[in-house]
């Protein structure tokens, strides 16, 4: 159980319902992201119940001009 998304059982405990369109409400209702795959199923990315923050994107520099030497 611990791939990037949470299984079905795990779905399941989270939400306190087995049916996919009660998930999804559940889910809604508890603030938690969650996408919709091409078979109606909540899929949820398990570092969001975790609690582990995803890898944050280093800051992009801002744009600084070339000086050309005279």
């Amino acid at each position: 159980m611990s791939g990037t998304f949470l299984s079905d059982d795990e779905l399941a405990a989270l939400t306190g319902r087995k049916v996919k369109s009660k998930q999804i409400d559940q889910l809604k209702k508890m603030g938690v992201p969650f996408y919709v795959n091409a078979s109606g199923r909540a899929v949820v990315v398990r570092s969001v119940v975790e609690g582990q923050k995803a890898k944050a994107e280093p800051a992009q520099r801002g744009w600084m001009p070339r000086v050309i030497p005279a």
